[in-house]
């Protein structure tokens, strides 16, 4: 091979090699992007464990250390539990509440107790507390409430701030976190006597907080327990619920109080509105309810679960 041959084949080659280094380039480039992509993805989704752990655990120990729904010491029928002197028994046995064959029985056989209600005397049956409020208020004094729903294991304390932003992302503890506080509404009063009280929790992916509210509109699942409760330090109250629903985030069942045809009216399209069966709830414009409130993954509407009251106790 001449002299002058040998250089051309050279030549020829270079073009290939320099595409070559070219191509290693980009395809490490594009590895160290790719690892970096699956690095970051992995941090956030840590922190994400992180966080719901971290709220899991509080409200975890909260509910082991002051939540004893019904006491060993109650008896089978909650109306042969404890008794106050001079007062008749004390119901103890809050699942037995929980069942509409027997609550009334039940509650005709407690004992009763006399309280001062909006300047009225009441009559009302005594139920024993199963939450440890003095020790929550030691921890945080915003405290108002504990919402219990038995049909989907839910079992939380409420608080209340001057605002509605504050427990938005902020446990019962006051720490940051993005699973937030249930809390009640600013603008409602802690003893549940407006028309319309509404609580709002987040829509947590893990199913905590008010993650599991939207199975109620399962037939199967609120048949299965149609109460939930919000036990307070004087006052305990039960409610049934008579109506789940997507809702838009603005409207009615964000309103507190309303004139008495406003109110019908309001009742009326919730019962209209409601997702699972409740022809056999009566709702007038004397029941005071609660509206349960959370996210849906549509940023315009919103689920809820609405109560109305159906007893309440004297806390014992």
């Amino acid at each position: 091979m001449s002299r002058y041959e040998d250089k051309n084949r050279r030549e020829q080659q270079w073009p290939k090699k320099k595409g070559s280094a070219v191509g290693t380039f980009i395809s490490t480039l594009l590895l160290v992007i790719a690892l970096g992509v699956f690095g970051y993805a992995a941090y956030t989704l840590y922190g994400f464990y992180k966080e719901y752990k971290a709220g899991t655990d509080e409200y975890g120990k909260l509910n082991n250390q002051f939540v004893n729904i019904n006491p060993e010491q109650a008896a089978d029928t909650g109306a042969e539990g404890d008794t106050e002197a001079g007062s008749g028994p004390v119901l103890t046995n809050v699942q037995a509440l929980e069942n509409p064959d027997t609550l009334e029985s039940e509650v005709e056989a407690a004992g009763k107790a006399e309280v001062v209600e909006d300047g009225q005397t009441k009559m009302l049956p005594m139920l024993k507390n199963p939450i440890n409020f003095t020790e929550l208020n030691a921890i945080n004094e915003d405290i108002i409430g504990w919402i219990r729903i038995g049909a989907l294991d839910i079992s939380y304390p409420i608080a209340q701030a001057a605002d509605n932003d504050y427990y938005l992302h902020r446990t019962f503890e006051r720490v940051d976190n993005f699973a937030g506080c249930i809390f009640l509404n600013c603008d409602n009063t802690r003893y549940f006597t407006d028309q319309n009280s509404i609580v709002y929790g987040h829509n947590m992916k893990n199913g905590s907080m008010f993650g599991n509210l939207k199975d109620l509109q399962n037939e199967e699942t609120y048949k299965k327990n149609e109460y939930f409760w919000i036990f307070g330090p004087e006052f305990i109250y039960q409610y049934r619920i008579f109506s789940c629903a997507r809702v838009n985030k603005q409207g009615d069942p964000y309103r507190t109080r309303f004139t008495t045809e406003g109110f019908q009216k309001f009742i009326n399209n919730s019962v209209a509105e409601s997702l699972v069966d409740n022809s056999d709830i009566q709702v007038t414009t004397d029941d005071r309810i609660v509206t349960l409130s959370t996210c849906t993954e549509d940023d315009s509407t919103r689920f809820i679960v609405q109560g109305k009251v159906e007893q309440v106790y004297a806390s014992r």
